[in-house]
């Protein structure tokens, strides 16, 4: 039963969110090798369609291991990949998981993170009970921090100078969100 929980179907008024294929990798890699996309991630820009591959692959391993859970975000209306949203780092014991989205440029600004995200935490606090859901950010990110916030995610913390990607030095802002917290 669990192992089903690691790949559910979640539908929401515009949005399809379900495990990713093979066949969605020529849309990760142009989602994914956007540098304005990966701006703020701890990755650089994917460059070649084996990182693609190699992403949806270890995303169903992960899956298929109980530690994550990694969807894609489609359009209901066309079926298109437009993103991605993930409950990472799951420890049951402790009921935890970090929350994480990935949102192509021309998606921007229309409410699907909002959307996405807030089935995802619900997926994640009813189905796989959690406790507490988690993200870690680069506090410029200022688009992402407003979402998270949106989502019901408070900032817990900043850890100074967490990250070093070509050669740039960033800090992470902290946020999280309890089942018990009131929305």
């Amino acid at each position: 039963m669990l192992g089903e929980l690691f790949f559910p179907v979640i539908e929401t008024t515009r949005l399809r969110l379900k495990p990713l294929a093979i066949e969605d990798s020529a849309c990760l890699l142009e989602i994914f090798s956007d540098p304005e996309v990966m701006r703020y991630w701890n990755t650089p820009p994917w460059v070649a369609m084996k990182e693609a591959y190699d992403f949806v692959n270890e995303s169903k391993e992960l899956m298929l291991r109980q530690e994550s859970l990694v969807l894609g975000i489609y359009l209901k209306s066309t079926g298109k990949l437009v993103g991605k949203c993930m409950l990472f780092s799951y420890a049951k014991e402790s009921k935890r998981a970090e929350i994480g989205f990935g949102l192509g440029r021309p998606y921007w600004g229309k409410g699907y993170i909002n959307e996405a995200g807030e089935a995802l935490i619900q997926y994640g606090f009813r189905s796989l009970g959690l406790r507490r859901i988690e993200a870690e950010i680069d506090p410029d990110n200022h688009a992402s921090a407003k979402a998270l916030v949106k989502l019901g995610l408070q900032q817990e913390g900043l850890l100074r100078q967490r990250w070093q990607i070509n050669g740039v030095v960033s800090d992470s802002a902290l946020y999280g969100r309890l089942v018990s917290d009131p929305i």
